[in-house]
């Protein structure tokens, strides 16, 4: 049974970025999982539901969260290049707005790269000390999202120092042996890589500390059996074929949810998406789940898992910074089938960020020396493999299907082999479906698409909204299609201001707005403001507005 409004559960979500299943929980599931040291996460999959096959739509971090906030495949609103400004269709709202505008205390650790205007209103508190324990009244529900930046590629490269900062909480056991870490075989066996897989998974130690002390500050407060836990990876691995790559390293990441008392533990083996996330959480608090959201909820109205699960999770890959490409790819339980619309371009094509880390720049080196060692003296190069060598190369197929179950690391194309051609024909068949289905504005030229955003590279505005008083009641309304309205009474110039990167796109004073849901009685002899946004337009004039 779903919970009464008055007992709706509280959700904690604990996100990391650019791992694979590399938990200790995942052993047998996926490959090299055991050599990670979890034991944190290892207890929260054991008290609640692993996911075993949990896709992303995208292989990178912010086209990847916009659909986990929105419930919205990236091609279908715009947020499919990495690093862009959508403007999402008028019913297109974030997770968080949902929960807010139903009574909950939202909040977000300074985190929210979702390629989209965050409007003031979606959230009660913002910024890295975001913690349910500032709720003015502790009573009321909250929905928490707290980010960890440990894992991010990034930090596998950083000097000696800083590294010892940043694992700083992993124990002598949790230590691994560059000279016996397991490479997979897509990647050359060099000290550079040996030195990065053994830092990315001490990393994935550090990141289970972290889990582990918001696990504990639950317990404390006397929380755990009220809260639904979430933890899950935007995307896989930081490396090359896997970050940036619609390949199953690229794409596959641990999902696990426990509820106590209220979710069996168990796992679910079947193919599931990341974006299922927004309307899992919206069901299993009870609440509604609009109509435009493309996800599914993963457990039904009982609480248990969902057993009649669409058998497809869709991705796909497009820009990569100043990198242009577009790859579309669907997963079922067994294979692997994508789709590269530029097959005339590597895989690989030059990115400015990750061209400086140092297994991206190891990959470079090796094949080009291949050029000036080998194939300059007419012999075939012989310090990467065909596999590793497909990465960096100057093309690639124009299609590709892996049995993901015998061959993990999908060293096999199957694509041409007629025994596999009725597998390759229902997925690309079930492929065609979404597109058809959802959209694919990956397929309109970026400039036309900012152009159909922004005319003239002015962004619309969204129209000033209108109050009226009755019965010492404030009602508000926008006539902006898709616009939220928000009011405050504290005074302009009174709002706690937020120093963040411009790519993450929230107002300096989020604190103060309120979302409105419906009339309301005003403060008491005080002012408020109103003011209006739609997600990717120009916020209304702030109107200030004197209590009836």
């Amino acid at each position: 049974m779903l919970p009464e409004a008055a007992h709706r559960p509280n959700v904690l979500w604990l996100t990391t970025h650019d791992i694979n299943p590399h938990l200790g929980c995942y052993t047998g599931v996926w490959p090299g999982a055991e050599q990670a040291r979890t034991p944190h996460l290892d207890r929260l999959a054991a008290q609640g539901i692993r996911f075993d096959q949990a896709i992303a739509t995208a292989p990178v971090c912010a086209p990847s969260r916009s659909s986990v906030l929105t419930g919205c495949f990236p091609p279908s609103i715009g947020t499919m290049h990495m690093r862009t400004r959508a403007v999402p269709p008028p019913e297109v709202q974030l997770l968080p707005t949902y929960f807010r505008a139903a009574g909950y205390w939202t909040a977000n650790s300074a985190f929210t790269d979702f390629q989209m205007d965050i409007p003031s209103p979606v959230y009660d508190e913002f910024g890295d000390a975001s913690h349910w324990r500032h709720r003015p009244d502790p009573d009321q529900p909250f929905f928490l999202a707290v980010h960890s930046m440990t894992t991010h590629e990034s930090s596998i490269y950083v000097d000696d120092d800083r590294y010892a900062e940043l694992t700083a909480d992993v124990t002598d056991d949790q230590r691994q042996d560059e000279a016996s870490v397991a490479i997979p075989p897509y990647h050359p066996d060099t000290p550079v890589y040996r030195r990065a897989w053994a830092r990315y998974l001490e990393l994935v130690s550090q990141v289970d500390h972290w889990v582990g002390r918001w696990l504990a500050a639950l317990e404390d407060d006397g929380l755990e059996r009220d809260t639904i836990v979430v933890f899950w990876s935007d995307h896989g691995l930081g490396m090359p074929r896997a970050k940036r790559w619609a390949s199953e390293a690229g794409l596959r990441e641990p999902l696990i949810m426990r509820w106590p008392g209220r979710l069996a533990p168990g796992s679910v083996s079947h193919v599931v998406s990341l974006m299922d996330l927004a309307p899992t959480m919206l069901a299993m608090c009870g609440l509604p789940v609009p109509d435009h959201m493309q996800g599914q909820a993963l457990v039904t109205d009982s609480l248990v898992p969902e057993a009649d699960l669409n058998p497809y999770a869709f991705s796909g890959r497009d820009r990569m910074g100043e990198a242009d490409d577009r790859s579309r790819s669907v997963r079922d339980d067994r294979f692997r089938y994508t789709r590269h619309f530029h097959p005339d371009r590597t895989s690989m094509g030059h990115c400015e960020y990750p061209d400086h880390l140092a297994t991206w720049a190891e990959l470079r080196r090796l094949f080009g020396a291949e050029a000036q060692r080998d194939l300059s003296r007419g012999l075939p190069g012989s310090l990467l493999t065909p596999l590793q060598r497909s990465v960096v190369a100057a093309t690639k197929p124009a299609e590709e299907l892996y049995d993901v179950v015998a061959d993990p690391h999908e060293e096999t194309n199957l694509a041409s082999l007629p025994a596999f051609a009725d597998d390759k024909e229902r997925l690309a068949a079930a492929l065609d479906t979404w597109l058809a289905t959802v959209g694919d504005l990956g397929a309109i030229p970026e400039t036309e698409l900012l152009e159909q955003w922004r005319p003239g590279g002015h962004a619309p505005v969204v129209d000033d909204p209108r109050s009226s008083h009755e019965s010492g009641l404030v009602s508000l309304s926008c006539e902006t299609p898709g616009a939220l309205i928000g009011w405050t009474d504290r005074p302009e110039g009174d709002e706690p201001v937020a120093a963040l990167p411009p790519f993450i796109g929230y107002e300096d004073d989020h604190a103060s707005w309120r979302l409105y849901t419906g009339p309301f009685a005003p403060p008491p002899s005080s002012p408020i403001r109103v003011k209006a946004w739609r997600i990717g337009w120009t916020p209304s004039q702030t109107l200030t507005i004197q209590s009836p």
